[in-house]
């Protein structure tokens, strides 16, 4: 038995006891170790995202094989290991095109089968990565860190740009550190929560502004928007400079209009471009997180155990100043 949190329907939350599974030729076991919550999560609780009820949440997550299916070859009981979520089937026309985050038989960990959220998950060997002597908690950052390179492999950063990125939270710092590795000069940073300020601060950003219209217009070689505020969105264009770029990686509400004037985009020959989850880049994750050029350290300001994971849920849409990743530690 372990014990595992439920979503059984949009907001019913349930600490639950649950049988190991038996597992299939190609699939390991893992003892989950650190399990990062994530807006998705949250999404999936109060019923506006792509989700199979009932569901075990969590797809930030890394921990240690406990078992392995007999087909399995890349890995041992005992590995250190991280999760992409996302599984493909490879051979729809999607897939084919090596769009497999578009993938029209789509699964996902933590989403439509059962996640991290939990002291032990089964999932298929191609999805696991070995994480060799890296801290658990760190490796959990594999995720997102995957979805920041796929959006930053969609636009260009150049030596010497110059690059703001809208919002300071766990992704805004991740971008910023992705910028100066890529040879951004000066690298920008909206944020109006002073703990997120001074995070953005210590990680090295060249300017840090409270209010958007204190930048300067026309400024920016890229514009990073972070946050998914529409508002904000919308005057990422002001701050673009002629033949610039926008990458909007943010998730908005649903069903929100975003208003752009075309005009401006046409006179100033915008490229505008989202992202949306990530295309194998798991492997670069983990190698920028073992070598240090991705530092995570400063990223975590919670960790609690499974019996806390609603709790973790208020803490990040209470959006207090000192809240930025919450993990989960299911084996505490």
């Amino acid at each position: 038995m372990f014990k595992a949190i439920r979503i059984v329907q949009p907001n019913q939350i349930n600490l639950v006891n649950l049988k190991l599974l038996r597992l299939q030729a190609d699939e390991v076991l893992i003892k989950v170790m650190a399990s990062g919550i994530c807006g998705t999560d949250i999404h999936i609780l109060r019923g506006d995202y792509i989700a199979k009820y009932p569901i075990i949440p969590g797809h930030e997550f890394s921990g240690t094989i406990e078992k392995i299916g007999e087909s399995v070859t890349r890995f041992k009981i005992g590995d250190n290991v991280a999760v992409e979520p996302n599984i493909s089937c490879d051979n729809c026309y999607n897939c084919l095109n090596n769009r497999q985050n578009f993938c029209k038989n789509w699964q996902a960990i933590g989403v439509t089968k059962s996640g991290g959220m939990a002291q032990f998950v089964v999932v298929p060997e191609k999805s696991v990565f070995n994480i060799d002597k890296l801290q658990f908690e760190y490796a959990a950052f594999m995720e997102p860190l995957s979805c920041v390179l796929y959006g930053l492999m969609k636009v260009n950063i150049n030596p010497g740009d110059s690059v703001v990125v809208f919002g300071a939270g766990p992704i805004g710092i991740l971008f910023l550190q992705m910028a100066q590795l890529q040879g951004a000069v000066h690298v920008s940073v909206l944020e109006n929560l002073a703990s997120r300020a001074a995070l953005a601060e210590q990680y090295g950003a060249n300017q840090i502004v409270r209010n958007i219209n204190d930048f300067e217009k026309d400024d920016f070689d890229l514009v990073i928007d972070a946050t998914g505020v529409i508002s904000l969105m919308e005057q990422t264009i002001d701050l673009v400079r002629t033949g610039g770029a926008v990458l909007l990686f943010g998730v908005p509400p649903a069903g929100k209009k975003l208003k752009l004037e075309g005009m401006k985009i046409f006179q100033k020959g915008l490229t505008i471009v989202s992202s949306f989850t990530s295309v194998r880049n798991s492997y670069q994750a983990i190698a920028l997180l073992e070598a240090g050029k991705i530092d995570v350290s400063g990223l975590i300001s919670h960790r609690l155990p499974l019996s806390e994971f609603e709790r973790g849920i208020k803490l990040i849409e209470k959006g207090d100043d000192d809240v930025k990743k919450v993990m989960i530690l299911p084996q505490h």
